[in-house]
């Protein structure tokens, strides 16, 4: 039986625990993004979404008193958000990089506006399930902690893997996405396709929103994002656009980001900040690594915007 009260035990138990909690915002956006480039899309503005649908999911949750109609409120804003990416790029001679970057600012800008009354008041959060009542150990029972999100997060990723490979919408969206003009000469409506594909998109991308402010971190404030919306298109791309790879890709981003704690557990505090930034250079070092110009994009729809 290890010593649970061993530097090394308390660090590993803390980077499990930290990954779930970090990880289920990349998980819910990288899904939603996986989902929009299958069809043949990038939306650049999943960190508005994602901010928006902290902002709606917390309010909504204070003002109906109930943290579950938060998240459909902060799912049903981010699918606004992506009807609005999906129908806008719809238009001849628009980027959906130039647009998914003004939706960016756009969300982030109507979150902060309307979110300034929700700073303050305390809303009803999710409770986790607590896997770990039987255990005396502190580490692991914080370890064993597991919010609905998650696993509702890993039932869609499995989900989204079987659909997209076994299902007909799944071949559809992936003709649409890797050879628009044989879906057009088929009879598909690659318009309607890709808004409706986008518009999911956004719905969880908002769920992921909704986790950062009524779970973890567990508050409203304009700083609650710190660009997670935006790693997430990096997190996509290392997981070749397969969902339950997203869904490894994301426990290991949720990893990097609970260094910087899961170090201070164990006594570990200087370089605290230099050890939170381990999200975004393992950002940085991905897109090194995956688009060199000696390295294909292995995987990546056809018509994506990326890859052309």
């Amino acid at each position: 039986m290890p010593d649970m009260q061993s530097p090394l035990v308390v660090l590993v138990l803390s980077l499990f625990a930290g990954a779930i909690r970090v990880s289920t915002p990349y998980l819910f956006v990288s899904l939603g993004e996986c989902l929009t480039e299958k069809g043949g899309r990038v939306n650049l503005g999943l960190e508005g979404i994602l901010v928006s649908g902290a902002m709606t999911g917390y309010a909504a949750s204070y003002l109906l008193g109930s943290p579950w109609l938060g998240v459909l409120a902060a799912g049903f804003a981010g699918l606004l958000f992506g009807c609005l990416h999906g129908l806008v790029c719809s238009l001849p001679r628009v980027s959906d990089i130039a647009f998914g970057i003004a939706l960016m600012l756009l969300g982030t800008g109507i979150a902060f506006f309307l979110g300034k009354p929700f700073i303050e008041p305390q809303a009803p959060m999710l409770t986790s399930i607590d896997l770990g009542a039987w255990s005396s150990s502190p580490q692991l029972h914080n370890a064993l902690h597991i919010n609905p999100l998650f696993v509702i997060g890993i039932v869609l990723a499995i989900a989204l893997q079987w659909g997209l490979r076994s299902t007909r919408w799944g071949m559809t969206l992936r003709l649409v996405g890797d050879h628009a003009e044989t879906a057009r000469a088929m009879g598909y409506p690659l318009t309607k396709i890709r808004i409706a594909a986008t518009a999911v998109g956004g719905f969880f991308a908002g769920v992921g929103g909704a986790y950062l402010s009524l779970v973890y971190p567990g508050s409203w404030n304009e700083g609650l994002s710190s660009g997670q919306g935006l790693m997430a298109v990096a997190l996509v791309i290392f997981a070749r656009w397969q969902p339950i790879r997203c869904l490894y890709a994301a426990l290991l981003f949720g990893a990097a980001g609970a260094l910087g704690p899961a170090l201070q557990a164990i006594g570990v505090t200087h370089g605290y900040y230099l050890y939170n930034a381990a999200p975004y250079v393992l950002t940085l070092a991905l897109m090194i690594v995956n688009c060199r110009p000696d390295r294909t994009l292995a995987g990546a729809p056809g018509e994506l915007s990326l890859t052309r």
